[in-house]
C-alpha cells in the first residue's frame, strides 16, 4: 500500500510542477527579480543563414519576406545552404539579381548541424541571423530580433513563432497552437529573469564569435547552439516582436514526427553534453532540467498514478482519481477514433494533444535507446 501511494503521489508531484509550478515559478521570478534587456537599434551589417533541403516550393516566398523586411539594407548576405537538394532549390538562388544573395550546395544530405558548422565560420557579420524555408517573417522581425544584441550580455536572440490555421483537422490545430502559446508564455518568463535554454529553430540570431561547432549529427541545433553560448557566461533571451509566421502540421502523423525528432534531440544532448547535467557546470541548470528534460518523462508519471490509484481503489479518494482517468483516456481513445473518420467535436483539441505529445515521447525514448537518430528532416 505504502509503495502505491508513492507511485500515485511521485507521478502526481511530478506532472504538477512540471505543467505548473515550474511555469508559475518562473513566471514570479521574471516579475519579481527581472534582469532588464538594454534594447537598441541595430545599425551593423547581419547575414543571413538558411539551410534548405527540396525547398524549390517556398524558398522564393522566404526570400521575398526576407527583403521585405524593414532592415533589408542591413542584410549583407543572405546563404541559401542546400543540403543535398535534388529539386530546383540552387537554380533558383542563382537565378536571383542580387548580389547580396548566394547559394552554397552540399551534393550529399548531411543533415543541418553538420551544414551550420561550416557555413557560420564564412559568415562576413559578427550578427548571424538563423532560419527555414518555410517560415515567413514579420516586416519588423528583424529589427525586433538585433535591437537586444546592444546589450553586452546577450549572446542569443530567439524569435517569436506565431502559428497560423493550416486548413487540416482542426481539432490538432487548436491543441497545437494552445500548447505552442503555453510554450512561449515560459520562454518569456525564462528569458526576463536570466536565459530560455534554446531558442525557436524557425528564426534566431547569435554572435558569430560565440559559435562553437555542435556534434555534426545534432538534431536540435536550436538548443545545443543557444545553450553552448550560455555556457561562455551569455545569455539567451526571448523577443516577442521578432514575429516568424508557420502553419501547424496538416494532421496529428505529421506534427507527431516533428516532436518526436524534437524529443529525441532532447534525449541526444544528455549523451553529446553530459556536463550539461551538472548544477556546478551549467548556468541554467533548472531551466534545462525542467524546460527540456522533466516533460520527457510524462508519460511514466501518468503510468504512476494510473498504477497507484488502481492498487488503492478502494479508497474512494483514489477510486476516484482513478475512474477520472479512465474517463478522460476514454475520451482521449474518442477523439482519436473521430479524427479518424473525418468526424469534427468540440472540445476534440486537448486530449488529442495529450495523445499526441505522449506518443511522441515514447517513441522518442524508443529510438534513443536504440540510438536511431535520423539527422536528415523528412516532411
Amino acid at each position: 500500500m505504502l509503495i502505491a501511494k508513492m507511485f500515485f503521489w511521485v507521478g502526481a508531484a511530478g506532472l504538477f510542477y512540471i505543467y505548473a509550478g515550474y511555469p508559475l515559478g518562473v513566471w514570479l521570478l521574471a516579475r519579481l527579480w527581472p534582469k532588464p534587456v538594454k534594447k537598441a537599434p541595430y545599425s551593423g551589417a547581419l547575414s543571413v543563414v538558411l539551410v534548405a533541403h527540396n525547398e524549390e516550393s517556398v524558398l522564393p516566398d522566404k526570400i521575398k519576406s526576407l527583403l521585405n523586411s524593414n532592415r533589408t539594407e542591413q542584410i549583407a548576405e543572405i546563404i541559401v545552404a542546400s543540403d543535398g537538394s535534388t529539386d530546383r532549390t540552387v537554380e533558383i538562388v542563382r537565378a536571383l539579381d542580387d548580389s547580396r544573395i548566394r547559394a552554397i550546395e552540399f551534393p550529399s544530405r548531411r543533415g543541418k548541424a553538420s551544414v551550420l558548422n561550416d557555413i557560420i565560420p564564412l559568415c562576413t557579420n559578427e550578427i548571424v541571423v538563423l532560419t527555414d524555408a518555410r517560415q515567413k517573417l514579420h516586416p519588423n522581425a528583424l529589427s525586433a530580433l538585433v535591437a537586444a544584441f546592444a546589450d553586452e550580455r546577450v549572446g542569443v536572440v530567439s524569435g517569436a513563432l506565431v502559428l497560423c490555421d493550416s486548413g487540416g483537422s482542426a481539432a490538432v490545430t487548436k491543441g497545437i497552437v494552445r500548447y505552442w502559446n503555453y510554450e512561449k508564455a515560459i520562454r518569456q518568463s525564462e528569458g526576463r529573469f536570466s536565459s530560455v535554454p534554446g531558442a525557436t529553430g524557425a528564426l534566431y540570431a547569435i554572435r558569430k564569435h560565440l559559435f562553437r561547432p555542435i556534434p555534426p549529427n545534432t538534431l536540435v541545433d536550436d538548443v545545443a547552439i543557444p545553450m553552448q553560448i550560455i555556457l561562455q557566461g551569455y545569455r539567451c533571451v526571448f523577443e516577442a516582436d521578432a514575429v516568424v509566421y508557420d502553419r501547424p502540421s496538416m494532421d496529428g502523423h505529421s506534427e507527431a514526427i516533428r516532436k518526436r525528432r524534437t524529443l529525441a534531440g532532447n534525449l541526444q544532448l544528455m549523451a553529446f553534453f553530459p556536463e550539461w547535467l551538472a548544477p556546478w557546470k551549467n548556468p541554467i541548470w533548472i531551466q534545462f532540467v525542467s524546460h527540456k528534460l522533466a516533460r520527457l518523462f510524462t508519460p511514466f508519471l501518468l503510468m504512476l498514478i494510473f498504477a497507484g490509484s488502481l492498487a488503492l481503489a478502494w479508497n474512494p479518494l483514489y477510486r476516484g482519481c482513478f475512474l477520472v482517468q479512465l474517463a478522460f483516456y476514454g475520451l482521449v481513445v474518442g477523439a482519436w477514433r473521430a479524427q479518424k473518420v473525418g468526424l469534427k467535436l468540440p472540445g476534440m483539441g486537448f486530449p488529442l494533444a495529450i495523445l499526441l505529445f505522449n506518443s511522441a515521447i515514447l517513441a522518442a525514448w524508443g529510438d534513443a535507446l536504440r540510438g536511431r537518430y535520423e539527422v536528415r528532416w523528412k516532411r
